[in-house]
C-alpha cells in the first residue's frame, strides 16, 4: 500500500493548486453468433492487434500513450466489456494498470481482479493524461477518449453497449466530464472523489451512475460530488433525495441506489466517512480491502449486452411448447461483503434475479452468527434483528428485473463472531452464493 499512498498524496498535494483552475475545464463476454452484428467491433473474429503492455497512439496531433490489459486466453469470438480506467492528478496510467504498491490486487482500481475472479470478460486499458491530469482544454482529452475507442474497435473484439469508464479525483472529473459528452458511448461511469475539473460538455443525456465520496474529503468537498451525482439524477429521472450519509467517525458507508431512474439508468450514491481516497476501509485506514472495489464492480456488472434469454423448443406436433432456459436461469445469486472492526460489523447483500421473468416483491431470508444483532439498515426492512433474520424490499426496490441486481446492507454488533451472513432463500427459494 506504500506507493498507492505516495501517489495519494502527491494528488492531495496538488489538487489543492488545481481547483483554482478548474473552471476552465451486466453480464462480461459474450459468443458472437455466425452473421450477427450488432454490438460488434471490427476485431471480432480477427487476430488481436494489440497486445497487453503500453501503447502509443497519435491523437490530435500529439503522440499519447496507454496501457492494455487482455484477460487470459482471449478468444477472438467473444464481445468483451471494455473498462476505461482514468487516474488521478500527478498519477499515470501505470499506476492504474499496475496497482501501485498493492499490485494485482488494486489494478483498475481493483475491478481487474473481480473481473478474473467472475467471468474473465473484462478488457482494461487506462490512458495516459497531458501532464499527469486531465485538464481536458478544447476536449483534447475527450478526442484521445474517442481516438482510444477507435484503435481499440477495430484490434479487438468488444462489445460497444458494454464500454464503462471510471477514475479517482482528476480521473473521476474526467470519467464525469465522459459521462457528460459521450452519453451514448459509455453504458455507466464509477466517479471516486469526483469534481467538475475537466468539464461537461452536454450534460443532459441519462448515463447510469456510481459516485463514491468521503464526507470529511478536504481537497474535493463532498458537496462537489453531490454536485455531480445531481446531474445524472435529473438526467436519469430518478426521483430527486437526500440520501443518508455516514456520521463523522463511525468509520462506516452507506450506499443508496435512487428510486424512480428510467429503466436501464440508475443513480447509486455511496458515502463514507473519510476523505480523499477511492480505497476507504471500514473500521478505518484504506487498501485494496476496500468495498469500493465490489461496489463498483457490482454496479458495472449488472448491464448486460444484447444477450439470449432462452431457447424454445416444440416437443411434438400435439404437445405443448416448453421454453429451456439457459443455465442458471430461474434462481438468485447472492454477493455478500463485510468489514468488521472491534465489536461492531457492517454487511452489503447483492441480490441478483438470474431467471428470465421479474421479481415483483421480495423477502430474502439469511442467518445471522451467534451475537450478532442488527442495529440499522438500508435498503430494505429487517427482523427480527438476531437469529433468523427476513429482509423485506422498500418501495423504490420491489421489482428486480430480469439478470438485475439490488444491493441491500446493515450494520450490527457482534461479540466476537463476525462472519457473514448464510443460508439465503429469496421467497423461500434457495440461492447460490458468489
Amino acid at each position: 500500500m506504500s506507493r498507492h499512498r505516495s501517489v495519494l498524496a502527491a494528488a492531495v498535494a496538488s489538487a489543492v493548486v488545481l481547483l483554482g483552475a478548474a473552471g476552465v475545464a451486466a453480464g462480461g463476454a459474450r459468443e458472437v453468433g455466425a452473421g450477427e452484428v450488432g454490438a460488434t467491433t471490427a476485431g471480432c473474429g480477427k487476430s488481436p492487434a494489440l497486445t497487453s503492455g503500453q501503447h502509443t497512439i497519435s491523437s490530435g496531433g500529439q503522440n499519447r500513450t496507454f496501457f492494455l490489459r487482455l484477460p487470459a486466453n482471449y478468444d477472438n469470438n467473444r464481445q468483451y466489456r471494455l473498462f476505461v480506467g482514468f487516474h488521478w492528478l500527478n498519477g499515470t496510467a501505470n499506476d492504474v494498470d499496475s496497482g501501485g504498491g498493492d499490485g494485482y490486487n488494486w489494478s483498475y482500481y481493483g475491478l481487474r481482479r473481480l473481473s478474473d475472479a467472475a467471468d474473465n470478460g473484462t478488457i482494461f486499458v487506462a490512458p495516459q493524461g497531458n501532464n499527469n491530469g486531465w485538464a481536458n482544454p478544447g476536449g483534447q482529452d475527450l478526442v484521445f477518449v474517442d481516438d482510444l475507442l477507435a484503435r481499440l474497435d477495430a484490434a479487438l473484439c468488444l462489445d460497444t453497449t458494454q464500454r464503462f469508464a471510471g477514475g479517482f479525483s482528476y480521473g473521476g472529473a474526467m470519467s464525469y466530464a465522459v459521462a457528460c459528452a459521450r452519453a451514448t458511448v459509455f453504458r455507466a461511469v464509477v466517479v471516486y472523489a469526483g469534481a467538475q475539473l475537466s468539464g461537461c460538455n452536454g450534460g443532459t443525456q441519462p448515463v447510469a451512475y456510481l459516485g463514491i465520496h468521503g464526507i470529511s474529503d478536504t481537497v474535493l468537498n463532498i458537496s462537489q460530488g453531490r454536485a455531480l451525482r445531481d446531474t445524472f439524477v435529473r438526467n436519469n429521472g430518478c426521483t430527486a433525495q437526500n440520501p443518508r450519509e455516514p456520521s463523522a467517525g463511525s468509520r462506516t458507508h452507506v450506499v443508496t441506489a435512487y428510486s424512480g431512474c428510467r429503466s436501464g439508468q440508475p443513480v447509486v450514491w455511496a458515502a463514507f466517512d473519510g476523505g480523499h481516497t477511492p480505497a476507504p476501509v471500514d473500521g478505518g485506514g484504506d487498501g485494496w480491502r476496500t468495498w469500493t472495489s465490489d461496489e463498483a464492480w457490482r454496479f458495472i456488472s449488472q448491464f448486460r449486452g444484447s444477450e439470449p434469454t432462452s431457447t424454445t423448443t416444440t416437443t411434438s406436433t400435439t404437445g405443448p411448447t416448453t421454453t429451456t432456459l439457459l443455465p442458471g436461469q430461474g434462481s438468485c445469486r447472492l454477493g455478500t461483503t463485510t468489514n468488521a472492526w472491534n465489536n461492531g460489523l457492517t454487511a452489503n447483500i447483492t441480490i441478483t434475479n438470474t431467471g428470465p421473468t421479474p421479481v415483483e416483491g421480495w423477502s430474502l431470508g439469511f442467518t445471522l452468527a451467534p451475537g450478532q444483532t442488527i442495529t440499522g439498515g438500508w435498503n430494505a426492512t429487517y427482523s427480527p434483528t438476531s437469529g433468523q433474520v427476513i429482509a423485506r424490499n422498500v418501495s423504490y426496490n420491489a421489482t428486480i428485473a430480469p439478470y438485475a441486481s439490488t444491493t441491500i446492507g446493515f450494520q450490527a454488533t457482534h461479540t466476537g463472531d463476525a462472519a457473514a451472513p448464510a443460508s439465503f432463500h429469496l421467497n423461500g427459494r434457495n440461492c447460490t452464493t458468489a
